[in-house]
């Protein structure tokens, strides 16, 4: 299995695509209501959703990762883009070297930005 995408939902997906072209650049795909970028092998993609009405009441239930070797330098160009904070870079317990910051979008979904993960189980 690959791992495709993810749909942010939202009663203003317009306002959201905003909002995220100044943290990842224009849109790599925009149409019929729908904006997307491409991370990595992964795609990010928003648009309006029947059964989504307000904020997120709930933002910490799904949380995207975003992976970067320089997160506090991501985070410093995030904030300056204007991005919503909900913590500033921190070292992760239990995993030294680890940082990760969290942000939150218009809608109250949280997006973070973390360091690479090994994945080799070693």
């Amino acid at each position: 299995m690959n791992f495709n995408s993810v749909l942010i939902g939202s009663d203003n997906p317009a306002r959201l695509a905003e909002y995220y072209a100044k943290l990842f650049g224009k849109a790599g795909f925009e149409g019929d209501g729908y904006w997307g970028w491409m991370i990595g092998s992964g795609f990010i993609s928003i648009g309006a959703h029947s059964e989504v009405k307000g904020s997120n009441q709930q933002p910490g239930r799904l949380i995207l990762n975003i992976e970067t070797p320089d997160v506090e330098g991501g985070a410093r160009k995030w904030q300056d883009a204007g991005a919503i904070v909900v913590r500033e870079p921190y070292e992760f317990e239990g995993a030294p070297g680890a940082w990760i910051a969290t942000f939150a979008d218009p809608d109250g979904n949280y997006l973070q930005l973390v360091s690479p993960m090994d994945m080799s189980g070693s």
